[in-house]
């Protein structure tokens, strides 16, 4: 089945907030082809399908934070209240209540997405393990080298003059 939208263009709506990886209301809205109004009076009607970890509304602060990293344009863009935010299960759930071709397309393209984000974020882990083995390698190799051009300093240096004993006698201290 074709998607009508990129992926790569669903994956620059999908936000960081309150550590959840989400979506919100509006570019959602957008992307099944309705009215965020009527997105939202069908999360309305079925709000017992949405718990807090399938979705939360934004407060003032998290706004002012999109607004302010040119997420969104100004506030007016979001219509008077504040949208919702649906993470990756809420965004599986919209499609049961929202039932039409257009809906169907485009939770797939979305569900692929997320999956596309998880694998990357995995592979960043997988990535950030080795470079942290290879930095203590590499810092162990360091430590070993610094020991060898110490060890070659020392045989370089030119050895001290042995101490020339003083001839003839002493008074005071040997007596």
């Amino acid at each position: 089945m074709d998607t009508v939208i990129p992926i790569e263009v669903i994956e620059r709506r999908i936000y960081l907030i309150r550590s959840q990886k989400v979506m919100l209301s509006m570019h959602l809205a957008e992307l099944y082809g309705v009215e965020t109004r009527t997105l939202n009076q069908a999360v309305k009607r079925n709000s017992h399908r949405f718990p807090e970890d399938f979705m939360f509304q934004i407060n003032e602060s998290e706004a002012e934070q999109l607004v302010s990293q040119n997420v969104i344009p100004h506030r007016k863009y979001f219509g008077g209240s504040l949208p919702y935010a649906f993470t990756e299960q809420g965004v599986a759930m919209l499609s049961s209540i929202l039932n039409s071709e257009q809906a169907i397309k485009i939770n797939i393209a979305i569900m692929r997405a997320f999956v596309k984000l998880r694998e990357i974020i995995s592979t960043n882990k997988e990535l950030a393990y080795k470079l942290a083995q290879l930095e203590r390698k590499i810092e162990k190799h360091d430590n070993e080298i610094k020991a060898i051009f110490s060890a070659i300093r020392q045989l370089m240096a030119s050895p001290e003059p042995p101490k020339k004993r003083q001839i003839g006698f002493r008074r005071g201290k040997d007596e």
